[in-house]
């Protein structure tokens, strides 16, 4: 599979595949817009039953098929060390300007959990896709345009407060965090929306039908900015 080009790829953006499920059709979205491929441990054996070749297989190994460790036995770059997870260790190693992770999320619950912690720790320029979904750590400031009623998802890792522009329940003002008040399914009510959050991090959850929005709004595709805003 070769990816295709498009105005949004970038030729040095990361896709990292890991150990949960991914579809060949996530998987191919993904290298369309970050065409350099690597595997955290377990995910080099869905690069391998794709039919791909990963630059770099990171991770501990301890879940990596011996078949898939002979296949790239040549790219692999073994990290024994137990303080971080295979995820972090790809993302902490990667000279990536930017990057795309599938099969991080949809499986088990505690390993996404994990991933949502190693983003706010790394703060890497890293942004979670599947089949359902797109997550990234909110920078403290964003400016996102989106279709009106697309789903706007804010879960606090820790107390945040924040103020937004184009949502249908505004967060001005709200203390918000993981074990009191959050922001799940909230809605744009405005073609282009603001969110700006100060505190612990907040992860953003979004339909993955506007994955290339996001990467835009983060900046990895910059753009003009508009005027006015928060």
């Amino acid at each position: 599979m070769n990816p295709i080009s498009t105005s949004l790829s970038h030729e040095s953006a990361e896709t990292i595949v890991g150990g949960a499920d991914v579809t060949m059709a996530i998987l191919k979205r993904a290298l369309t817009l970050a065409p350099r491929l690597a595997a955290a441990d377990g995910g080099a054996d869905a690069v391998l039953a794709a039919g791909l070749r990963p630059d770099r297989v990171v991770g501990d190994m301890d879940s990596l098929s011996p078949e898939a460790r002979a296949a790239f036995a040549d790219v692999l770059h073994p990290i024994a060390e137990q303080d971080s997870t295979d995820f972090g260790k790809a993302l902490r190693t990667s000279t990536a300007p930017w990057m795309l992770g599938v099969g991080f999320l949809g499986a088990r619950l505690d390993h996404t959990l994990a991933c949502l912690t190693e983003l706010a720790v790394s703060r890497a320029p890293c942004v979670l896709l599947s089949g359902s979904d797109c997550v990234c750590i909110l920078p403290p400031r964003l400016r996102l345009d989106l279709p009106l009623g697309s789903r706007v998802s804010l879960w606090p890792l820790g107390p945040a407060r924040g103020r937004s522009i184009g949502l249908n329940w505004p967060v001005d003002g709200l203390e918000m965090a993981p074990y009191g008040r959050v922001g799940t399914s909230n809605r744009s009510n405005a073609p282009r929306i603001e969110i700006a959050f100060e505190g612990a991090p907040v992860a953003l959850l979004l339909d993955q039908n506007v994955l290339e929005s996001l990467l835009v709004g983060l900046g990895f595709h910059p753009r003009p900015e508009g005027e006015g805003g928060l």
